[in-house]
This record gives C-alpha cells, sequence and structure tokens, in this order.
C-alpha cells in the first residue's frame, strides 16, 4: 500500500506542477475554450489540461517501475508500458482537436487507434462472467469489445466534462471506487498485490486530484479532449487489464458467487454511470430531434441541475456524491451483500434525490 500511495503522490505533484506551464503554452497557442451558447463559462478558459495528467500519470508509470513491488511484476510494468503508449496517441488527437478542433470522425478515428494500440500490445479482454459460466472470448471477440469498451468510456468522460471540475472529480472519485476494489480483492484473494489495474486506477486518482486545484470553479483551465479521452482510456484499460491477471473462477470459488467475479466488468459502467447515462439520453434526445448523436446542445444533466436553480458548485457536487454513491455503493453490496447495505444504499440515495431534484432556497437580499 506504501508504494501505491507513493504513486499516488507522485502523478498529482507532477500534474499539479505542470498544470502552469501547460497553461501559459494553451495561451500562447491559442488554445482556448470560447464561450459559446452552450457552454456555462463567460470567458474563454486555456486548455491542455489533459497534458499535464498524461506527464502525471507517465511519472507515476516511470517511479513504479523502480519500486522494489511494483517494480518486479513483469505484467505489470509491460502492460503499464502499453496503456501510456495508447494514452500517449489519444491526448494526442484531443491536444490536436484542442488547437484546430478536429471533426468527430477524426477524432473517432484517433480513439480507434488508440484501442487498437493497447490490443495490439496484448492488454485485452479475456472472459465475460455469466450465471454458472465463464465465456473465454475468442480473438476476434476479444478485440472488438475490448476496442468498442475502450472507445464508449473516452466518449462517456468527454460528454460529461462540462462543468469547471466535474470531469475531474467524478473520473477521480470513481477511480478511487475501482482502486479500493482490486485491492481489496487481491487481498481477500490471497493474489499478488501488484496489479494493472490498480496501478492505472491510482495513478488517475493522483492525477485528477492534482488538475482539481486548477479547474474547480472558477476553472483557470480545462481538460480539454485531451484529458477526457484519456482519463477514459485509462478507466477502461483498468478494468479490460484486470480480466487478464485474476482469474473469474477463482474468485468465484474464493468469495462465492457470480458478483465478485463480474464486478471487475461493471464497475466502470458504475463509475461512469452518470456520463453513461448522459451520453444514452443525448443520444434519445437529438435522434427524436433529427439530428447527429454528437451534434452538441445545452440539455446535458449538469445543464439541467442549473436551470433548475442550482449554482455550478452546487451542481458539481451534486454529482461528486452521486458518483461517489453508486462506485461505492455497488462494491460494498457486492462484496458484503447484506440488506443492511441496502438499506443505507437506498436512503443515501432517496436523500441525494430530494436534494437533486429541489429547487435551492435563495437568500433573500435585503432591502436597501
Amino acid at each position: 500500500m506504501r508504494e501505491y500511495l507513493l504513486v499516488l503522490l507522485i502523478a498529482a505533484a507532477t500534474t499539479y506542477l505542470v498544470s502552469g506551464v501547460f497553461r501559459r503554452l494553451a495561451l500562447r497557442t491559442g488554445a482556448v475554450a470560447k464561450v459559446r451558447d452552450r457552454d456555462v463559462h463567460t470567458i474563454p478558459i486555456p486548455y491542455f489540461g489533459g497534458a499535464a495528467m498524461l506527464l502525471g500519470v507517465a511519472a507515476a508509470f516511470l517511479v513504479a517501475g523502480h519500486l522494489p513491488f511494483l517494480g518486479r511484476q513483469l505484467i505489470v510494468q509491460y502492460d503499464s508500458r502499453a496503456v501510456l503508449i495508447a494514452a500517449v496517441v489519444i491526448c494526442l488527437v484531443g491536444v490536436l482537436d484542442d488547437l484546430f478542433e478536429l471533426s468527430p470522425i477524426a477524432k473517432f478515428a484517433g480513439q480507434i487507434v488508440a484501442a487498437g494500440i493497447v490490443v495490439q500490445l496484448g492488454v485485452k479482454m479475456l472472459w465475460i462472467p455469466l450465471p454458472g459460466q465463464t465465456i473465454s472470448l475468442s480473438s476476434s471477440a476479444s478485440v472488438a469489445i475490448t476496442v468498442f469498451f475502450i472507445v464508449l468510456c473516452s466518449n462517456a468522460v468527454n460528454f460529461v466534462d462540462g462543468l469547471d471540475g466535474l470531469a475531474t472529480g467524478v473520473v477521480g472519485i470513481g477511480a478511487l471506487a475501482f482502486f479500493s476494489y482490486s485491492y481489496l480483492l487481491t487481498v481477500n484473494e490471497g493474489l499478488p498485490r501488484a496489479t494493472t489495474s490498480s496501478l492505472i486506477t491510482v495513478a488517475v486518482v493522483g492525477a485528477c486530484l492534482g488538475f482539481l486545484p486548477h479547474n474547480f470553479w472558477p476553472a483557470r483551465m480545462f481538460m480539454g479532449d485531451s484529458g477526457a479521452m484519456l482519463l477514459g482510456l485509462l478507466l477502461a484499460c483498468s478494468s479490460v487489464s484486470l480480466t487478464g491477471q485474476i482469474d473469474s473462477n477463482q474468485l468465484s470459488g474464493g468469495s462465492g458467487g457470480l458478483i465478485p467475479a463480474i464486478l471487475p466488468l461493471v464497475l466502470p459502467l458504475a463509475i461512469l454511470a452518470l456520463p453513461f447515462l448522459d451520453v444514452m439520453l443525448a443520444y434519445i434526445r437529438r435522434t427524436k430531434a433529427g439530428t447527429w448523436w454528437f451534434v452538441a446542445d445545452k440539455q446535458h444533466l449538469h445543464h439541467r441541475l442549473i436551470e433548475r436553480g442550482h449554482s455550478q458548485r452546487r451542481a458539481v457536487l451534486l454529482m461528486y456524491v452521486w458518483s461517489a454513491l453508486v462506485s461505492f455503493g455497488v462494491i460494498a453490496f457486492g462484496l458484503v451483500r447484506s440488506w443492511k447495505v441496502a438499506v443505507v444504499i437506498l436512503v443515501l440515495t432517496l436523500v441525494l434525490v430530494v436534494l437533486t431534484v429541489g429547487r435551492p432556497v435563495k437568500k433573500a437580499v435585503a432591502a436597501k
């Protein structure tokens, strides 16, 4: 655990320190988020936060490779290098988009290339657990599912990146939940605690923590598509790598049931539940309107929270709490599977629904 904590601190410190450099670079090159009708910010904000987070993750991986515990696990080192190469590619695509506003097709092609690199270097989905059996994927099915999963996660994070600090916090909370699960899983099952999944997620937590002071309301810089697609790819790869390093049959036998085995695949969906919900609602909404699903509008979940009277800060914090409740709730129920846990989750959900749906009471302005 101490080595993972060191990795987190390295990622956080590196991201925090280099963010200022990339902010100035973005201003010099004109890579700024211009104010559009659908945007919430009122002044141009520099991009390149994703490049800063990439350096934070790279520094964390580099340090991990020289640590006595993480460094001697060859599969962790090999898989983390494969993921880092793909991360560089997808971040570069995002940087080009921040500079020149690439077409959706061009960005999609870049995501496919990055996902293909991951698969080509051996990091891919190997099995899918089902009731009573575990399906081992064929080579072609493994490639197709892995690429689809990575592209889906990359776009989901991009959709939720609409308010200051929103995507950074949601992904950071989700990555912390995934790290907690993957680490506890190895402890409970008596497996090697050095896994690529744990390394990736703890580095993502650190990168998000380091970037958040620059990105929380009022933001001084944005992560841009370079950061959103990067975080989506890293979360997807953490799940994919876990299926290649842990035997699902061993999980079912050691923990008693299907749920522990299927959690590595369910967790990314739980972590990105809000972004995935936003993607589905946007697809339905835009299809009904007769437009392409990637045509932007101002009807995302965070837009609707603001329409209900929530401030930017309150809307972001509400989505933070929703993300934590869903991701950690899934882990708690999956590992403990007690009615008491279900009751606690239900009560917290009802309270959060009231806070979200209810309109905030605004303080009366004293008459002059």
